[in-house]
């Protein structure tokens, strides 16, 4: 069987994720992995390099989709049945009323993002109990950690990124961003090469968000000063990479 090639962007990220996972000791045999698939490319590609490790780590782990629709668009979701069979990828999928009750006025102490966030993430930790997941995967990637960082350092006054391995109830949970040194732009080239079925978010506050315009700030900044944008996510991600636990 001829070996599958791969364009500079791919294999970034299946490189980096490789790197990361070896590093941290995400993952160990028999591992069960819940993929919080948002039809987002950073989640696309998450799925798409997570088959591909699973041909080259040394031993099995299994990986299972986990959608929840937030109720914007109950069909928008379409894309990923056929992809999900025709790899043979197990999956939860269910629609949920999460994203219209964070633009209610039941939601009156947050905003509709971090309330939409909260209640997927609840479904997800009850998801990866149901199913006996020793895993549950994000596609977070660098830009995510320099947002996240940022907005810390804004909004709280404190110095926190994102966590690369991070365990829940007592261990039983682990939560992992394999994408996480990963730069936005590697992962869109890759998501377009590897022509991954990504559907278009309806959330009316996509886009008009705090954090949205903390990294706008920070790109404009950055566009004024050649090679920070790579010193900021290079030391980001050293630094995170420096404060995980390493593999035993």
């Amino acid at each position: 069987m001829a070996r599958e090639k791969y364009t500079y962007a791919q294999q970034v990220c299946i490189k980096s994720a490789g790197k990361t996972m070896q590093h941290t000791g995400m993952l160990y045999p028999g591992a069960r992995i819940g993929v919080a698939v948002s039809g987002g490319m950073d989640s696309w590609v998450l799925l798409q390099v997570l088959r591909i490790r699973q041909r080259i780590v040394p031993f099995p782990f299994e990986i299972m989709a986990l959608h929840v629709n937030p109720g914007f668009d109950p069909e928008n979701h379409a894309p990923l049945l056929p992809w999900l069979e025709r790899n043979g990828v197990a999956a939860h999928i269910e629609v949920t009323d999460h994203g219209p009750r964070a633009h209610s006025p039941e939601n009156r102490r947050n905003s509709a993002c971090f309330y939409c966030a909260w209640l997927r993430r609840k479904r997800l930790f009850e998801l990866c109990a149901q199913y006996r997941l020793s895993h549950l995967a994000f596609g977070h990637n660098a830009d995510d950690l320099v947002g996240t960082f940022l907005m810390n350092l804004y909004q709280n006054g404190r110095v926190d990124g994102m966590s690369m391995k991070e365990a829940f109830f007592g261990g039983r949970l682990q939560v992992i961003r394999p994408l996480l040194m990963v730069e936005k732009s590697d992962i869109a080239r890759a998501v377009r090469q590897w022509g991954l079925p990504v559907w278009s978010n309806p959330c009316p506050s996509a886009g008009a968000t705090r954090r949205s315009e903390v990294m706008d700030d920070f790109q404009r900044l950055c566009s004024e000063n050649k090679g920070m944008k790579r010193n900021v996510f290079n030391g980001l991600c050293r630094w995170q990479m420096d404060l995980t636990p390493k593999a035993d």
